[in-house]
C-alpha cells in the first residue's frame, strides 16, 4: 500500500488531501499540532476537523509534531515511512499575524519547509513532494496593473493580456513589497523549486489564490469566504480593509485544488511552478461576496469599512491556470463562488449558531 504524509492535516487543504488520497487507497499519516489555534485563537482551531478525520478516515493517524522541530519530523519519517507522497500544507497564513512574530512566521513557513524537504531527501528521495505556496510571492506587483474602477469591483483593462485568463507565472517576484508572510513563503517556494532542480526531487509548487471550502476554520485574519459567511449567519461585524471593498479575489474550492495535486502526483514535473486559483471561473470582489451572503442568508450584514488596506494586499488577483491545464488536460474547475458559499453555509450554519 502506498503511503502519504500530509502536513497541516486538519487544515482546509490538508484535510481535503487526507480524504482524497485515502480514497485512492493511500495509507495517510498526518502531521498537525493545531498551531492555527495559537495564531487565531479558539475559532481558528482545527481540532474539530482532526476529530472528524480520526473518526471517518480508515487507517488515518496524526502526529502532533511541530514542523520547526527537525528531529521530530525525522522521527515521523523513520517510524511511519517511507512515504510515496508528501503534501505540505502546514503554514502561518496571515499577512497581519506575521508582523507580530516574524521569527515564528519564518520558522513555520521557511524553516519548516526546509526541514520537510531535507527529511524527504534523506528518507525517501523518490517521493513526490507537493507544496502549497501562495500568490503573495508576487508581492504587490499586481497592484501596478492598469486597473479600472467599476460600481462593485476593480477590474483590469480589457486591452491588457491578463484580462482574458488572469495572471500567469511569468510575473516577477522581485522589486516588490511582499509583507513578511509573503517573504517567508517566497523563501519556502524557491527552496522547493531548488530541491527539484538541484537534487532532481519530484517537487511541485502550487501558488494559490484564495483557497476555500466548507471545512475552513475561518478567522478575521485568514479565511475570506468562510469567515464572511460566518459573520453573515451570526450577525458579527465584518471589517472591510481598504480599496472601497472592491478588491477582487479568485476562489478555488479545496477539492478542485487537491484534484490538481492528484494529477501532479501521477505524472510529476520536478521543480515546476503553477498559479492555481479560481481563475475567471470563480472570482468576486468583497462587495460582491457580501451581496451574495446577504442574498443566501436573507439578512443584512453588519459591515464596517476601514480605510487602511492590509500591507501587501492585492487590489485585483485572478490566477491564470492555463499552464496547469496544458500540462494536465484532464483537470478542470468544478465550483464557482456561489457554489462554494452555498456549501459553506449548509455545512456550518448549525455549528456556528450553536457556538
Amino acid at each position: 500500500m502506498k503511503k502519504a504524509l500530509v502536513t497541516g492535516a486538519a487544515g482546509l487543504i490538508g484535510s481535503e488531501s487526507v480524504r482524497y488520497f485515502a480514497g485512492l487507497g493511500f495509507q495517510v499519516v498526518g502531521m498537525d499540532n493545531d498551531l492555527r489555534a495559537y495564531f487565531f485563537g479558539k475559532e481558528g482551531s482545527t481540532r474539530w476537523v482532526l476529530q472528524e478525520l480520526l473518526r471517518e478516515v480508515p487507517g488515518f493517524v496524526n502526529h502532533a509534531v511541530d514542523i520547526r522541530d527537525f528531529e521530530g519530523v525525522r522521527r515521523v519519517f523513520a517510524e511511519q515511512g517511507p512515504f510515496d507522497l508528501i503534501i505540505h500544507t502546514a503554514a502561518q497564513p496571515s499577512h497581519d499575524w506575521a508582523a507580530r512574530e516574524p521569527f515564528t512566521d519564518f520558522g513555520v513557513n521557511a524553516l519548516g519547509t526546509l526541514n520537510l524537504l531535507e527529511a524527504t531527501r534523506l528518507a525517501c528521495p523518490e517521493a513526490v513532494f507537493i507544496f502549497t505556496s501562495t500568490n503573495k510571492v508576487y508581492g504587490d506587483t499586481p497592484n501596478r496593473l492598469p486597473l479600472v474602477e467599476t460600481e462593485t469591483r476593480w477590474e483590469i483593462a480589457t486591452t491588457h493580456p491578463y484580462f482574458a485568463n488572469g495572471i500567469d507565472e511569468n510575473m516577477s517576484i522581485d522589486h516588490t513589497r511582499h509583507s513578511l508572510f509573503g517573504a517567508s513563503k517566497v523563501a519556502a517556494d524557491v527552496m522547493v523549486q531548488e530541491y527539484g532542480r538541484y537534487f532532481g526531487m519530484r517537487t511541485g509548487i502550487f501558488r494559490g489564490g484564495c483557497l476555500t471550502g466548507p471545512r475552513h476554520a475561518g478567522a478575521e485574519l485568514h479565511g475570506f469566504l468562510a469567515y464572511l459567511m460566518k459573520c453573515a449567519v451570526t450577525g458579527r461585524e465584518y471589517r472591510i480593509y481598504g480599496y472601497k471593498g472592491k478588491q477582487v479575489r479568485d476562489n478555488i474550492h479545496s477539492h478542485d485544488l487537491v484534484e490538481a495535486f492528484g494529477r501532479f502526483a501521477q505524472a510529476p514535473r520536478p521543480g515546476e511552478v503553477y498559479n492555481l486559483g479560481g481563475s475567471r471561473h470563480s472570482h468576486c470582489s468583497m462587495l460582491e461576496a457580501v451581496g451574495l451572503c446577504e442574498e443566501m442568508t436573507g439578512r443584512k450584514m453588519n459591515t464596517r469599512y476601514v480605510e487602511t488596506n492590509r500591507i501587501g494586499d492585492h487590489i485585483w488577483w485572478i490566477s491564470d491556470v492555463s499552464k496547469f491545464q496544458a500540462h494536465y488536460p484532464g483537470w478542470t474547475l468544478t465550483k464557482n463562488v456561489p457554489d462554494i458559499l452555498e456549501e459553506i453555509l449548509a455545512y456550518n450554519r448549525a455549528r456556528w449558531l450553536a457556538e
